[in-house]
């Protein structure tokens, strides 16, 4: 299914055709987007600032990374833009929420992009040895939402999506990598979720540190995620700290027992999820009751020590 107006393409065909899946010697040199620090530069694929509408159709945001993937602020539109500093120098914060918890309806606040065929200008992430997932958010939740797709009104969903980028084959839920809030043995957490293969097991890493200190309510954090496809790990960060954890699969769920190249499914990802799953809109799930700023999504393992200079660089 292909949103008629709102999917994931490039500004232009020749810019779509200029657009490498890493950035080349020349594209390291750029000047890039000043949050972001410039160590981060030439590994930056897509940035939201939440301060930068498509112009001519506010429920857009464009993409101050190298690929130029355009957001949907889905239902919301450009009330979604909400005057709030995650860090200094910004501006407008991105709003997140369920709207109506008692009724099967598609109308909950989430941002992302989405394309059956997969998202072209994301093909950095086709056939990558690793990611990285970052940015500011702010809960405003205390827990999972109410279950809108079910009939039993007590229901509660069983995470809470903050963000992430699809698999090359996902319904608009499965991830190839995502930061999210999940429960882990009957107790939330957060976590790093990760898929090498398309169609294939995900692992997941949890943090040991209960999630409401981690992520307190009504305060900003910034959280960042790696996942190294060729080595089989993940590593979580808060306020660019590392976060002690543990995976939560045993055995081999990404495969990499067998001869390598040890790479994610070389498709071209499916889209980009913020505040919830389905960024085409046809169901619910996960919502975040939540406000989030300066989402990066990278093509690589940016090290421990450039994730805390980036998290001073936008506290500084």
């Amino acid at each position: 299914m292909r949103r008629p107006r709102r999917v994931a393409v490039a500004a232009t065909a020749l810019l779509a055709l200029a657009l490498t899946a890493a950035a080349s010697p020349a594209q390291a040199d750029r000047p890039g987007p000043h949050d972001v620090h410039p160590a981060l530069w030439s590994h930056l694929v897509a940035f939201y600032d939440f301060d930068h509408p498509v112009v001519g159709d506010p429920a857009l945001e464009r993409d101050l990374g190298r690929s130029g993937t355009e957001i949907e602020l889905v239902n919301g539109g450009e009330a979604m833009r909400v005057p709030d500093q995650a860090y200094k120098g910004s501006g407008d914060a991105l709003q997140t929420r369920q709207v109506n918890p008692q009724a099967a309806g598609n109308d909950d606040w989430k941002a992302g992009t989405w394309s059956s065929s997969g998202v072209r200008t994301l093909r950095a992430f086709s056939g990558a040895e690793g990611t990285t997932v970052m940015g500011w958010f702010m809960r405003e939740m205390d827990g999972p939402a109410l279950n809108s797709t079910t009939a039993n009104p007590t229901d509660r969903f069983n995470a809470i999506g903050l963000a992430g980028v699809l698999t090359g084959d996902s319904d608009g839920h499965g991830v190839r990598a995502l930061l999210e809030l999940i429960d882990v043995g009957g107790e939330l957490r957060l976590v790093a979720l990760g898929r090498r293969v398309d169609g294939g097991a995900s692992q997941t890493f949890a943090a040991n540190e209960d999630w409401r200190t981690l992520l307190p309510k009504g305060e900003w954090v910034h959280l960042a995620a790696t996942y190294d496809f060729t080595s089989g790990t993940m590593a979580l960060y808060r306020n660019g700290e590392p976060v002690d954890g543990f995976y939560t699969t045993a055995g081999d769920p990404w495969q990499l027992n067998g001869p390598g190249p040890h790479v994610t499914s070389a498709t071209d990802p499916r889209g980009i999820k913020i505040g919830g799953s389905f960024p085409q809109n046809n169901l619910e799930r996960n919502p975040c009751d939540c406000r989030m700023d300066g989402l990066m999504f990278l093509d690589s393992v940016i090290p421990a020590g450039d994730i805390a200079k980036q998290y001073r660089y936008m506290a500084r």
